[in-house]
């Protein structure tokens, strides 16, 4: 399941370092290459040796340990697909969103690429202090990943919150982020990223701040987990991610029809683009001139793509975004039952935000009527939650 996959497990000062053991076995188990890092403080709870003998490589410790000719930060954080903290101590994490890099876990960290996951581990009160959870607040708007704390009998004798999740749970997680999952194999998904333009001259158009970003990353999950991907995306500025066809419309006349030329061999439609909902009457043949006074345009409603995919989803899984400003969880199960879609992701507008942010905070909202809130995430860990709703539909649909 993680064969041949390069994972750094940093390990720092914490009496949880004993689980991290565990850790390791279970990733060798699975077939990933682990080097372990450790903090000095780290060594005081359990010896190098032993992370070294059950992971059957040196264990790193200095910053300035140079091997054959590599700078040794550099060189993990350039081959690791992966760098999981755990245990986490709250020094070490305050750290991080301060970009301290002074040891090698810390450098090697602000020197990765890679997908990082943090597993705390701490007394309660020093996990609940809020500057502790803003640390926590700014890694996640960095893309840090996090996992636990969970609730428990804590080191020092008090019963709350800050035990290090379990082993089990740490390696299901690695998994969830690297492993071969392939639970989409098989299966045609469409993805719509995205604005649209809808121009009124050559020159000036009707549309909306919208980055793409979550369509993207959308894609780039669903792709990841085996599925053949379509991504058609209004103007944005960022790259077309490999492995996906990839389809640039501009207006939403265009994108409806790109859609709808995919949709018959498809298995799932994920509507994530911002369409707009209103187009110019006309198009004016030249650039309109500036004038005095006001300039009235005449608007009409552009299609309403997801609405009639709706109508003729038959097996399909359809699933729509509710962007608001007010009513958001109403308006969102109005969309969910009139647009017949099988999952509402809903998010609210407010000063620009979530447009452009390689964050969110999303509800999500599934036919039976259940809701998953979720906190502010990296758009790459909503969109993992989102597949893994999608994967569930499947797997409920073949049941019944």
């Amino acid at each position: 399941m993680l064969k041949g996959k390069e994972i750094i497990l940093g390990v720092t000062g914490s009496i949880a370092c004993y689980k991290a053991v565990e850790v390791v076995s279970r990733l060798r188990k699975l077939g990933a290459n682990v080097n372990v890092v450790m903090t000095d403080s780290a060594k005081q709870f359990v010896a190098p040796l032993t992370f070294q003998t059950i992971s059957c490589n040196p264990v790193h410790t200095g910053v300035f340990d140079i091997k054959e000719y590599n700078i040794e930060h550099v060189s993990l954080a350039k081959k690791a697909e992966l760098i999981v903290i755990a245990p986490a101590t709250a020094n070490v994490i305050s750290k991080m969103a301060s970009g301290i890099a002074d040891d090698l876990l810390t450098a090697t960290v602000l020197a990765a690429r890679s997908k990082i996951l943090v597993v705390p581990a701490m007394n309660e009160g020093m996990f609940r202090n809020p500057i502790l959870q803003e640390n926590i607040r700014k890694l996640r708007r960095h893309g840090f990943l996090f996992a636990g704390p969970s609730k428990g009998g804590l080191a020092c004798g008090e019963e709350g919150e800050g035990r290090m999740i379990e082993p089990s749970e740490i390696v299901d997680e690695v998994v969830k982020l690297i492993g071969a999952r392939q639970d989409l194999k098989g299966k045609k998904v469409i993805v719509t990223a995205g604005p649209t333009r809808e121009f009124i001259d050559p020159v000036r158009f009707i549309s909306n701040p919208s980055s793409g970003k979550m369509g993207f990353a959308l894609a780039e999950e669903a792709r990841d987990r085996g599925a053949e991907v379509v991504l058609i995306s209004g103007p944005v500025g960022i790259k077309a991610p490999q492995g996906v066809r990839y389809i640039p419309v501009t207006s939403a006349e265009q994108m409806r029809n790109a859609v709808n030329n995919a949709f018959n061999v498809c298995n799932a439609v994920i509507m994530s683009a911002a369409v707009s909902d209103w187009e110019s009457s006309g198009c004016a043949a030249d650039k309109i001139k500036a004038r005095e006074g006001p300039l009235e345009l005449k608007l009409n409603r552009t299609p309403d793509i997801i609405a009639g995919l709706g109508r003729k989803k038959g097996k399909r899984v359809l699933v729509g975004f509710a962007l608001e400003t007010n009513g958001l969880i109403k308006n969102a199960k109005i969309k969910l039952k009139e647009k017949n879609l099988d999952l509402v992701v809903a998010n609210r507008a407010s000063n620009g935000y979530p447009f452009g942010s390689d964050t969110n905070r999303v509800v999500i909202i599934e036919r039976s009527g259940k809701t998953t809130e979720l906190p502010e995430l990296p758009k790459s860990e909503i969109a993992r939650k989102i597949i893994d709703k999608i994967v569930n539909i499947f797997t409920t649909k073949v049941r019944n």
